[in-house]
């Protein structure tokens, strides 16, 4: 029996050990579950269990999920939590899930040799990191004469899908969304059917659930994980509020976004799930053209999701720096003392220290908050966004490095719109605009509950942080800060 020669992805660099040969039946197929933790609409599982004639689950807990250095608790206990759901969901299929700790390109090799797996599949990642790591995997397994395949199934095009009539990667997220929505959307894929009667979930080993064995105890609370509780978000989101998600989308008081981040993050639901239920609900009778706009501008978020994943994947010096290597020189003069305020939501700005508390609580963050506060670190404090992101993915449940880095660079200005570093939020109008009563800084910053909402954004103007019992006074002032921040970019712009 001869080992498949591997499907690579046009990103993934793989130093190869030794020839390759092609196998065309497939006995035992290993399916290795990493960020698609679900059985439903799965494209690695769904080819594993069509050209296999048996498939054996893995999920392996790797070291680098509680060494790294941007390891978060809250992010950490939804994926072991989802990782628990999966062991259940297979059970009942009639799988066992086969659950390892160590790095994979030692325990792929081995569990292979033990059971007599002649291919490994997998989907595809995009990071990096994970790149290199599954080419150790892809020598380690060839190695072996074990075939190892992955699959395009985070996203619906991946990075040289969609490119320029010039042949190049999108830098610019309009056009490429333009390109994007000029296709069709590809349907689910099919679901892992039983292969046999239910197991009982309490005689397999069970995925350990508490982020503290690893080092990493949990202080935020974390929203339900697994696919059942994506499927219930998505099919909530879609009854009724996407309709409104146009402008819901922006108060974080309201619930008017879809919850289905860390969803898609651990892969807890397929994106072409989600956009078979989107598009189902666009075409609801009875949808009016505002409906149609809330439907409209949420797909433009999930186009915002893979644009920045492309350019990761094109451009992967954006996990080191700036996407403008010009930028790399600016000068961030903040003060310490003041990233530590950031951190702890004590700026004296309130919708700043509210969105803050909320992510230290909650490990999760509304997108108009994530704009204001990562503004206000690098335009109002001018600290580096490399130390913003930083601190976001140690905090967030559902952070991903390139969405992560694709938003803290747009709000810092390095990132890949034309000339941004201008665009600078000013926190008090924002809060204004954006929580207009006040409702969600009440929430997270009781100091100020008694304010009135003519002043809860600026209480200070008032004279009213006597009132206000350990409110801090603004950090900084924002007009002055304006000014030293477009100064320092004008020093170090390229021109033209």
């Amino acid at each position: 029996m001869r080992p498949l020669s591997p499907r690579r992805g046009p990103q993934l660099k793989l130093e190869l050990a030794g020839p390759c040969v092609i196998l065309r039946a497939v006995k035992l197929v290993l399916h290795w579950f990493r960020r698609d933790l679900r059985v439903t609409d799965n494209t690695a599982l769904s080819e594993a269990a069509r050209r296999g004639e048996r498939v054996l689950p893995v999920f392996i807990l790797e070291d680098a999920l509680h060494t790294g250095p941007d390891v978060g608790a809250a992010r950490l206990a939804f994926l072991l939590q989802s990782a628990e759901e999966l062991r259940r969901d297979l059970a009942r299929l009639g799988y066992p899930l086969i659950v390892h700790r160590g790095r994979s390109e030692i325990e792929l090799p081995k569990l292979c040799a033990e059971m007599g797996a002649t291919a490994v599949f997998c989907n595809q990642r995009y990071e990096p990191y994970a790149q290199a790591r599954d080419a150790r995997v892809f020598n380690a397994l060839n190695a072996e004469g074990v075939g190892f395949e992955v699959f395009k199934d985070a996203v619906l095009w991946e990075e040289r899908e969609i490119l320029t009539q010039a042949g190049n990667p999108y830098t610019v997220f309009t056009p490429y969304a333009k390109a994007w929505r000029a296709r069709a959307i590809p349907p689910p894929r099919p679901d892992l059917k039983a292969v046999g009667p239910p197991l009982n979930p309490a005689a397999g080993k069970a995925v350990p659930r508490d982020p503290a064995d690893f080092g990493h105890p949990l202080s935020q609370t974390v929203p339900p994980a697994g696919a059942a509780a994506a499927h219930r978000a998505l099919e909530s989101f879609l009854a009724a509020r996407v309709y409104g998600y146009a402008t819901g989308r922006d108060f974080p008081a309201q619930a008017g976004t879809s919850r289905l981040s860390p969803h898609l993050r651990a892969g807890t639901i397929g994106i072409r799930t989600v956009l078979a239920g989107w598009l189902a609900a666009r075409k609801q009778a009875g949808v009016d053209a505002a409906g149609r706009s809330g439907c409209d501008t949420y797909l433009n978020e999930l186009i915002w999701r893979e644009f920045y994943l492309q350019v990761l994947a094109n451009f992967p010096h954006v996990m080191r720096g700036c996407f403008r290597p010009e930028y790399d020189a600016l000068a961030w003069p903040g003060e310490e003392a003041h990233f530590t305020a950031w951190c702890e939501g004590r700026t004296g700005y309130p919708i700043v220290d509210a969105a803050m508390r909320c992510l230290n609580a909650t490990g999760g963050m509304h997108n108009r908050l994530r704009m204001i506060v990562a503004m206000f670190l690098t335009k109002d404090l001018l600290i580096s966004w490399q130390r913003g992101e930083r601190y976001f993915m140690r905090q967030l449940v559902d952070g991903d490095l390139a969405a992560n880095n694709g938003g803290w660079q747009w709000s810092a200005g390095t990132g890949t719109d034309a000339a941004p570093y201008f665009r600078i939020f000013n926190p008090v109008t924002q809060g204004e605009k954006f929580d207009p009563d006040g409702a969600f800084v009440r929430q997270w910053v009781p100091e100020l509950a008694t304010v009135a909402k003519d002043h809860i954004h600026a209480p200070w103007e008032a004279g009213l942080l006597s009132g206000a019992r350990n409110y801090p006074p603004p950090i900084v002032n924002h007009a002055v800060q304006r000014e030293r921040c477009l100064a320092m970019f004008k020093a170090v712009r390229a021109p033209g």
